[in-house]
């Protein structure tokens, strides 16, 4: 998986560029829901195996629970911005699925759970995969997936959000 600070920057970005009002709930909710989908693994606490449909990178990084996720958040919290939030929230929780799948280890991910069970990655496989466990993380592993995520993330959300920034200046000096 990547890290929770790699899919909390992907649902900040997502909010900031989809979300012209800028809404501190909403960018709150996306985080959320972009690190949500890793509540899985406690699936292993209860011995339910890796590959099984509830399993980790099973259902929850499905695109199946994003669309229900995120109607369901857009129904509770998104008043009259109804669709924005269930678009933003619908793309911070499948973005978890996606840089997963981009990982560099685990068995894939269940996107299309329930309907069928097979777990899938990107060729493109180029974020070191997260170790499992706090402990793990503050190790040389954790280093790496910290720079990778840097490079693979980091700096493209950096770039996004900065030429976002540059362009909502822009707009304002020109009105």
């Amino acid at each position: 998986m990547a890290s929770v600070f790699g899919h909390g920057l992907v649902a900040y970005t997502t909010a900031k560029v989809l979300d012209s009002k800028s809404n501190t709930l909403l960018v709150f909710l996306a985080i959320g829901s972009a690190i949500l989908p890793d509540l899985d693994v406690l699936s292993f606490r209860f011995g339910i195996d890796y590959m099984h449909p509830l399993g980790h990178r099973g259902f929850t990084h499905s695109i199946v629970f994003a669309l229900t996720w995120s109607v369901l958040l857009a129904v509770i919290f998104g008043k009259t911005r109804k669709l924005i939030f269930a678009i933003v929230i619908f793309l911070s929780t499948i973005s978890h699925g996606i840089l997963d799948a981009m990982t560099t280890g685990g068995r894939g991910v269940g996107f299309f759970i329930p309907f069928e069970n097979s777990r899938h990655f990107f060729p493109y496989r180029v974020i070191e995969v997260s170790p499992l466990g706090i402990e793990r993380f503050f190790s040389e592993w954790g280093l790496r997936v910290i720079v990778s995520e840097f490079k693979y993330i980091g700096i493209p959300c950096c770039i996004i959000l900065i030429t976002l920034y540059v362009f909502k200046k822009r707009k304002k000096s020109i009105l």
